[in-house]
């Protein structure tokens, strides 16, 4: 009975739907944020670029550069500081601390799930959704 009850459990969790992103949000978020090194357009010459060692990259040919498919994963940890090479320093500001939070699942292109902040979430799902 135990492990019927634990089964039912873990069926409903995987049946409900993860929350969706908000891209307008995200848009919102990257204005904000984003813009003023990436441009409002997201090629990477926003009006801090000529300023910038490292210049910002086109965000609307990520996946592109990716064999096709947006890298989520790369994504979620460069802006939230858990890619390695921003830990140890980059030209790239870490806002994991800045937009920490309610937490919500995204689905990376292997399936699994990545735990990130709410906006976040969103941002990725503008930057998703204005790629070339």
């Amino acid at each position: 009975m135990r492990h019927q009850i634990f089964a039912i459990c873990a069926g409903l969790a995987l049946a409900t739907p993860g929350i969706a992103q908000d891209a307008t949000q995200g848009q919102g978020v990257y204005l904000q944020y984003c813009a003023t090194c990436h441009a409002v357009d997201a090629t990477g010459n926003g009006p801090m670029a000529p300023a910038l060692v490292v210049q910002p990259p086109d965000l609307t040919t990520l996946a592109e550069q990716n064999g096709g498919v947006f890298p989520t994963t790369r994504v979620v940890w460069r802006i939230d500081g858990r890619d390695p090479l921003v830990a140890h320093g980059s030209p790239m500001p870490v806002y994991g601390d800045f937009f920490q939070g309610d937490d919500t699942p995204l689905k990376a292109p292997s399936g699994q799930p990545i735990m990130t902040s709410r906006v976040i979430a969103d941002l990725v799902a503008y930057l998703e959704g204005i790629q070339q």
